[in-house]
């Protein structure tokens, strides 16, 4: 986003550095499901409307607002330019994966801040543990598996947290 706005602005991108922050703050995220000052406040935030310096004239009234309304304009259609080209690059890197009842796969599993897992304590932890047998398909990317006792918290899993079973085993821990 930064590097697209420096391209826009040229050499003086860092006195728009505060309608960039204003306008990334209150873009809409999809992650979150709404911009993040609607998320940290609880409503929307209104547009700001004061005095600012551009070089050494002074814009007030209705040319300030038109300006930097213009600039918000241009910021937000970058980052939605920007949104866009990620998500094809790493659309042409995802691949789909499609298992079959019956089949044995690997189980990811994130390491949690102090729980110690399988032996080993947070980034040394097993990144996959398995194999196990898939023995439902729930949805188009769910499975269900046949999980041991000691991961019966452990509920049906989307297929980016499978893995199928490999030869090398370096970083597994088997189940037995």
């Amino acid at each position: 986003m930064l590097r697209t706005c420096v391209l826009d602005f040229g050499g003086n991108w860092d006195s728009h550095l505060p309608l960039i922050e204003f306008s990334y703050n209150n873009s809409y995220h999809s992650s979150i499901g709404c911009a993040p000052f609607e998320a940290l406040y609880g409503r929307k935030c209104r547009s700001p409307i004061c005095g600012t310096e551009v070089g050494d004239n002074r814009i007030t009234g209705p040319e300030l607002i038109q300006e930097t309304t213009d600039k918000i304009a241009q910021i937000q259609q970058r980052l939605q330019a920007t949104r866009r080209r990620q998500k094809s690059d790493a659309d042409k890197r995802r691949k789909l994966l499609e298992f079959q009842v019956g089949d044995c796969v690997m189980l990811k599993v994130s390491p949690w801040k102090g729980v110690v897992r399988f032996g080993k304590k947070g980034k040394l932890a097993p990144q996959y543990v398995g194999p196990f047998e898939i023995v439902e398909r729930i949805g188009p990317v769910a499975y269900r598996l046949r999980l041991p006792d000691e991961l019966s918290g452990v509920h049906d899993r989307r297929s980016e947290e499978l893995q199928a079973l490999k030869s090398k085993s370096s970083d597994v821990v088997h189940n037995s």
